[in-house]
């Protein structure tokens, strides 16, 4: 049986990763600064920008692996059930390839940065719009469902149901 709501773990988790996503898309110019310089052949600027996105990334990945763990021993909350099911094939899509990209991204992140990939980097450069894109969505779903469909589903993931 589905829990009727979030846990505190789980939406600490949410708003943590969500947190280090944007601010990996805010200061990501001095990485990419500093891997341009690396294939150059030139000694990058090892800023503490440059540390924080290496950082924010591992902490991404670890965090999404924590979240996946609780998701897959606790479950989540059903879905509304007036909710068409166009709606909820698309919400688990959008979830599905978030987790992906919150997996993916770290990895080639970590595989370019500290193996010299130049395969990961462009996995990894390639996939941050689509993440962008998808973090949008899941945005803007949110916003319909509460303010459209006024199904209360933002309430979810503000306070815990345990």
């Amino acid at each position: 049986m589905a829990p009727k709501g979030y846990s505190r773990i789980q939406i600490s988790l949410h708003w943590m990763i969500a947190a280090l996503i944007v601010a990996q898309f805010a200061l990501h110019y001095p990485i990419v600064a500093a891997w341009e310089a690396l294939a150059a052949g030139e000694v990058p600027a090892m800023t503490a920008l440059v540390y924080y996105h290496v950082i924010g990334g591992s902490l991404i990945l670890l965090l999404a692996i924590w979240r996946l763990t609780v998701r897959f021993t606790r479950g989540v909350p059903a879905l509304p059930e007036h909710e068409a099911p166009i709606l909820k094939g698309l919400a688990l899509l959008t979830h599905w390839t978030l987790y992906a990209f919150m997996i993916i991204l770290p990895i080639t992140g970590l595989l370019a940065w500290f193996g010299g990939s130049e395969t990961s980097d462009y996995i990894h450069t390639t996939l941050k719009l689509p993440l962008l894109a998808i973090v949008a969505l899941h945005f803007a779903a949110a916003l319909f469902q509460q303010f459209v469909l006024k199904t209360g589903l933002m309430r979810r993931m503000m306070r815990a149901a345990d």
